[in-house]
């Protein structure tokens, strides 16, 4: 298949600059995949597509604020850091751990710097006593940082002084980035901290909505996959076969497993909020389309004639033109015909006034 397959045309007012309020009355698309019937409704009518036994799978990550300002200790130059994730170097046992000797006090992590006289050595001052050392490099746009904090330190100071790195259509300006976006651009459920982007399907879920949906015997299980930001990187290839998926930590738990196995053999429908759900349901699936609990890196990369084994139904918000996210839900939509499912799904959306990406509304593709 190529790229443009997964094209269409979205005016830009329909890119959403702030959630809904409350966040369940965003809307809801519902698409059948079988019948192809399309409809619309408010996201807090999801309850009436949802029945007892069925387990809903959400990522409970949680996002950082990874943006930071600080400054060039010898020279005073204004340097912006943008955190990706921790290090290789903070999980040993990867086999591609650069040969650099890591202070135990300390904590590596690959960012990128926005700075051109940034190099190897240069020692970078932040607020409130932390500061950071570059000590490599990872390619040509990804830098090695060690700072001089860690473990809960480190997190709380990142949390104080970092800005939440919203994607680039969010056009909130820099000095109205507040508590409230911090917390807008966060799902009610997050809990482990890792993200540089929010999985934005969970934000339509409230805490009265995810207590309505436990009393009508709907399962909750969680998963977790740290967002990077490889989630906004574009496909470049016209063969989209060719492209090369971004690595991102996963985790499921050994009796999060348990429960979705014994959920499946039961008959029972397991529906994953988000893609970042679906993605690692699918990477901790073995042959037998067993889930088996684990930590790692995954890179696996869904688009159209992949083979589901463990997801029956997706809620997902509306996705980015020529974007991996496109390619899953045109793969989960249908096997190979997918991409014209979903290209109608989203005329649809446009000409309903939808509002699109992180922010937009949702479908639930059944």
């Amino acid at each position: 298949m190529k790229l443009s397959d997964f094209n269409y045309q979205l005016p830009q007012e329909l890119i959403a600059q702030q959630p809904a309020r409350p966040r369940d009355h965003s809307r809801l698309m519902v698409l059948d995949r079988r019948s192809k019937k399309i409809e619309h409704k408010a996201f807090y009518n999801i309850v009436d597509y949802l029945r007892s036994g069925d387990v809903l799978v959400l990522n409970d990550t949680k996002v950082f604020p990874a943006r930071l300002i600080g400054y060039r200790e010898k020279t005073g130059g204004r340097v912006e850091i943008f955190l990706l994730k921790r290090s290789k170097l903070e999980t040993p046992g990867t086999g591609q751990e650069p040969k650099l000797k890591i202070k135990k006090s300390r904590e590596t992590w690959e960012a990128l710097i926005g700075n051109r006289r940034k190099r190897v050595g240069q020692i970078i001052v932040f607020a409130k006593g932390l500061k950071c050392e570059i000590i490599g490099q990872v390619d040509q746009s990804v830098w090695l940082v060690e700072f001089n904090k860690s473990g809960r330190v480190l997190e709380r100071l990142i949390d104080e002084l970092g800005e939440v790195p919203t994607p680039p259509y969010i056009k909130e300006p820099k000095n109205k980035r507040t508590k409230k976006l911090k917390s807008d651009y966060q799902t009610v459920y997050a809990k482990n901290t890792g993200s540089v982007a929010a999985p934005t399907a969970g934000f339509h879920f409230t805490v009265a909505l995810i207590n309505k949906l436990k009393k009508r015997g709907v399962q909750f299980e969680f998963v977790t996959l740290h967002v990077g930001l490889g989630t906004f990187a574009p496909v470049k290839i016209q063969n989209i076969k060719e492209h090369k998926m971004h690595a991102e930590f996963a985790a499921l738990s050994a009796l999060t497993a348990k429960r979705l196995n014994r959920a499946k053999k039961e008959g029972r429908r397991i529906i994953a909020v988000g893609t970042t759900s679906v993605r690692t349901l699918e990477a901790f699936c073995d042959k037998a389309n067993n889930l088996k609990a684990g930590r790692r890196w995954v890179d696996i990369f869904i688009y159209p004639g992949y083979k589901f084994k463990a997801v029956d139904g997706l809620v997902t918000n509306f996705h980015l033109p020529e974007s991996t996210l496109m390619m899953l839900v045109s793969a989960f939509a249908r096997p190979q015909a997918g991409h014209q499912l979903i290209s109608k799904a989203y005329q649809s959306a446009v000409k309903e006034r939808y509002r699109f990406y992180s922010f937009g509304d949702a479908m639930f593709i059944i």
